[in-house]
């Protein structure tokens, strides 16, 4: 077989703002015993691949993807297909979902193959938490179909946060608070959390009102979604009733914006969330002695794994999966997918993205190929 060139999409980890590209060249035929190449198609980026970038040390996102030093591979969430195997029960031409680098190209080595995953054993990522090390056998899995792969791209890792968030919350009786204010309420993960939280609070023991924080030029599209009780501008938090005992989930990681709400609810804070960094060049200026309880940073995976320990499996995904059908039918109605091929897009789109420039409606799914092979 023909040796292959790889590109990856390359940024300084010390200034998310500079980034290029690397040509590297790969031979089919020197993959080791077990070891697997992909094809990545086509991969969703969005807000939260940003926080991927912005965390990437403190939570080990760097690690998933080893680059030069001081340079940094973003993880994102798509589609690739098997270009050689060496591995025995994985066969050139399969599709899989799952974590992958903004590259063209991925060499794993699967472990615990089975009819419907594979976990990634490669030594690097055997630390990292397994939620991100698995692979999805798009013919054996249940939340796939073809024709909506791009939903799945751009909305399942984040809904899947947003099914974690939202049960964490339940989990904990909701802290004692009867209002959740979420910031940053038009990004996707804020939007499915906010869905589940009006869809399901009937069901519920505990009463709870939920308060979208947005910016002015999107208040419009956060109030047409239905699911926000109220919604406010960022430069409104002081027209909050303050003696209302309230949960703050903050979706985007500006420290002036959480300084704000501690110092507004202070006693009535009963639990302040962390969930990404939308804000990411606004990490800076939190106040040290910050009122009320002390900021939480919510990391999925360890409220997966417990559920996964508690429900099963099977129960877990039973779970999930009737809320992901639920959820992409009421996404379907405003969501417009933006294609992007080849580098030029993609670098354009990274920096769109960063810059906060983006549409809430618009879902960016890409591709360094020029030319990638499934249909979105």
């Amino acid at each position: 077989m023909a040796t292959t060139t790889s590109l990856d999409f390359l940024i300084d980890r010390a200034d998310l703002a500079r980034c290029e590209f690397r040509e590297t060249t790969l031979d089919p035929d020197a993959l080791a015993p077990g070891q697997v190449l992909l094809k990545v198609d086509r991969f969703a980026f969005t807000a939260n691949n940003i926080t991927y970038a912005a965390m990437g040390d403190s939570l080990r996102y760097w690690q998933f993807f080893p680059a030069p030093e001081g340079r940094g591979i973003i993880p994102v969430w798509g589609f690739a297909e098997v270009q050689a195997s060496r591995c025995e029960g994985i066969e050139p031409g399969e599709r899989f979902y799952g974590y992958y680098p903004m590259s063209t190209h991925l060499v794993v080595e699967p472990r615990q193959v089975k009819e419907g995953s594979f976990v990634d054993g490669a030594e690097h990522r055997r630390p990292l938490p397994i939620i991100y090390n698995q692979y999805l056998r798009c013919s054996r899995d249940p939340l796939y179909s073809a024709d909506s792969e791009a939903l799945q791209m751009l909305l399942r890792p984040l809904f899947t946060t947003s099914f974690l968030l939202d049960d964490f919350f339940a989990d904990n009786r909701f802290f004692g608070a009867t209002r959740l204010v979420l910031t940053s309420a038009s990004s996707k993960t804020a939007i499915g959390m906010a869905y589940l939280l009006h869809r399901d609070r009937d069901q519920r023991e505990q009463q709870y009102e939920i308060v979208g924080l947005t910016s002015p030029g999107n208040r419009a599209f956060v109030e047409g979604l239905g699911c926000y009780d109220r919604v406010f501008g960022y430069d409104q938090v002081a027209e909050l009733d303050a003696t209302v005992p309230t949960a703050t989930v903050d979706f985007a990681g500006s420290g002036e914006l959480l300084g704000r709400l501690h110092a507004h609810f202070a006693s009535q804070l009963r639990h302040g969330c962390l969930v990404g960094a939308s804000h990411w060049d606004q990490r800076g200026g939190l106040p040290k002695d910050l009122p009320g309880p002390a900021p939480q940073f919510f990391f999925a995976p360890a409220q997966a794994e417990k559920r996964l320990q508690e429900w099963g499996g099977a129960g877990f995904q039973q779970r999930l999966a009737e809320r992901w059908q639920a959820f992409i039918a009421f996404v379907g109605a405003w969501m417009e997918v933006e294609p992007g091929l080849g580098p030029e897009a993609v670098e354009r789109v990274y920096r769109e993205v960063l810059a906060g420039r983006t549409s809430p409606q618009a879902g960016h799914v890409l591709s360094l190929s020029e030319s990638p092979g499934a249909t979105a």
